[in-house]
Parts: structure tokens; C-alpha cells; sequence
């Protein structure tokens, strides 16, 4: 079983910054499939990073250079680096993993960005 927990989450001014984390319990291995997803009000849940086997496979145009992933697999914790943070990044954000083909999701955190 793996469960996921997320963090960091907020209200913050556009340009600002925000790092959500993503602990993980159960069975995650460092080469285990992981991303942060979101989803806005009115819209489809949307990748926004991937991580597979310690290298980063995804990040999607609309946060490419903003936005980084990391992760530390000895504390089993994702992490979203949130830079230069715009309105249309509101949303929430979910951590999901993808152990022997059974999709996992945390609860999710809301990050908020207005002035």
C-alpha cells in the first residue's frame, strides 16, 4: 500500500514562489513513477512534471522554466519548486505514483495565486 501526502500549498502573489512537498509511505522505490498533476475550476486534471527512474521525463509547456521537480528518495519526498507563479497556475495540485500498474493520489493541496 502507498499512501501520498501533500504540502506547501497557499495564497501568493503572481510572481512569487511556492515549494510543494509530496511524502510518500509504503512501498515507493527510487525508481518508481511519479508526477504532480493539477487540476483547475471547470478543467481536466493536467500533468504538470514526471519523474521515472531518478530522471525527469515531463514538464509541461506551460511551466517549463518555472517550475522544477525534484525528489529525495532517501526521505521518500517529491518535491515542486514554484517560481514566477501566474493566476492560471491556480489550482490543486496533486502527487500521484504508479506502483505495479495501480495508480495512487494524495489529497492534494490548493495553491492560489492573486493579488
Amino acid at each position: 500500500q502507498v499512501q501520498l501526502v501533500e504540502s506547501g500549498g497557499g495564497l501568493v502573489q503572481p510572481g512569487g514562489s511556492l515549494r510543494l512537498s509530496c511524502a510518500a509511505s509504503g512501498s515507493i522505490f527510487s525508481g518508481s513513477a511519479m508526477g504532480w498533476y493539477r487540476q483547475a475550476p471547470g478543467k481536466q486534471r493536467e500533468l504538470v512534471a514526471a519523474i521515472t527512474n531518478g530522471v525527469i521525463t515531463k514538464y509541461a509547456d506551460s511551466v517549463k522554466g518555472r517550475f522544477t521537480l525534484s525528489r529525495d528518495s532517501a526521505r521518500k519526498t517529491m518535491y515542486l519548486q514554484m517560481n514566477s507563479l501566474k493566476p492560471e497556475d491556480t489550482a490543486i495540485y496533486y502527487c500521484h505514483a504508479k506502483i505495479s500498474q495501480v495508480n495512487y493520489w494524495g489529497q492534494g493541496t490548493q495553491v492560489t495565486v492573486s493579488s
